[in-house]
């Protein structure tokens, strides 16, 4: 095998693959690319054995020349080494040969490095085939599902399961939900009839993918029993999916809501954020006084002082209430949202909240309030 590439092309597209490919790996061909030159184009492929990535350079694009002077084949490559060649090179076009299938000559005309390759039949077996229920979302619409929910996702692994967010595709709707058991974050989608699945996959793989979206209108997913795949253009990404059953959170949105707030979200935000300065011997805990004569957000630390801050603009319902949480929950959630105005409606003192838009229903955000005594 053989070929010289346009060097911006070839680096972006190890990049891409790159993201699938762990620091170390039990299984030494994972270090490698898997690198495989066609009549259609050049395929790059990293693995972990739970997430894969593969991606496609094309010989030409658009009538730009790519890759030129090629011989058809495959191998391995190191992926770190091949990677920091690609980047610190200056010239315009890198080229690679490969020499009796284990040395892999690389070079732009002044620099010129030997690599030790292997054969590309000691890679894995990974099924890149689309099986099972297909479901094709606007990439838009994909991304702002993931950041809507995958925030709320544990970051723990002693529940595995709650690293996940849970999607559920029934009766024409997309739900995606994700909760560490402290929030909650869920993101409802019109889709076709027909589709019906539940997966459970990774909320960082999720964030990974739409890291990956670029210039495709639509983010193609083909779900199975074991694995899901996303097809974004010239890119595919496979994972396994995760093995369990999700906590049910169907009813875990309050109802009843007897305490309502609306306030500017910026407003908000900054407001909390000024008062957590001295929030940091207490768990982030920032607390929430709401009542006909005003609302006011406060922390206060034995060791440093306290801060407080009233709100200017809002519209309150109810009684007097007070409620204390952990700010970087409430800051997430307001972010998430991405609305110039947010409602906080509440049960009670100790009863998880809501957080919401007003003006789009299809994303809801619910948090447990914390004791302070």
């Amino acid at each position: 095998m053989k070929f010289t590439i346009n060097r911006e092309e070839f680096l972006k597209g190890l990049n891409i693959t790159a993201r699938a490919i762990a620091s170390k790996s039990v299984t030494p061909a994972l270090s490698n690319f898997k690198i495989d030159l066609d009549e259609t184009g050049l395929y790059l492929t990293g693995s972990n054995n739970n997430l894969t990535i593969k991606t496609m350079i094309p010989y030409k694009d658009e009538q730009k020349e790519i890759i030129r002077n090629y011989k058809e084949g495959t191998t391995l490559i190191n992926a770190k080494i091949l990677t920091e060649i690609a980047r610190r090179v200056d010239s315009v076009e890198l080229s690679l040969d490969v020499i009796d299938s284990s040395t892999a000559i690389i070079g732009d005309g002044k620099s010129e490095f030997k690599l030790n390759c292997i054969r590309s039949d000691e890679y894995p077996d990974i099924d890149l085939e689309p099986d099972g229920q297909f479901l094709s979302l606007n990439s838009a619409d994909f991304i702002t599902m993931i950041d809507q929910t995958a925030f709320a996702a544990s970051t723990k692994e002693q529940r595995p399961i709650l690293t996940t967010i849970n999607f559920e595709a029934h009766d024409g709707k997309l739900t995606a939900t994700a909760t560490d058991s402290a929030r909650m974050a869920r993101k409802t989608l019109n889709i076709e009839q027909g589709v019906e699945f539940i997966a459970n996959i990774s909320a960082r793989m999720l964030v990974e993918v739409t890291h990956l979206i670029d210039n495709v209108q639509t983010v193609d997913m083909t779900v199975s029993e074991n694995k899901i795949l996303f097809s974004l253009g010239k890119t595919v990404v496979s994972t396994r999916l995760s093995s369990g059953d999700y906590p049910n959170t169907k009813n875990i949105v309050p109802r009843n809501l007897n305490y309502v707030l609306q306030v500017n979200a910026q407003e908000m935000i900054k407001a909390i954020e000024r008062v957590s300065l001295l929030s940091i011997e207490r768990e982030n805990v920032v607390n929430l006084s709401m009542s006909d004569d005003g609302i006011e957000v406060s922390s206060k630390s034995s060791q440093i002082g306290s801060a407080s801050e009233r709100i200017s603009s809002y519209r309150y319902e109810g009684q007097r209430l007070e409620v204390s949480f952990n700010n970087e929950f409430v800051l997430a959630a307001i972010r998430a949202l991405g609305s110039v105005d947010v409602t906080l409606a509440f049960v009670g003192e100790m009863k998880p909240f809501v957080v919401k838009n007003d003006k789009d229903d299809s994303v809801i955000q619910v948090i447990t309030p914390m004791r302070t005594f």
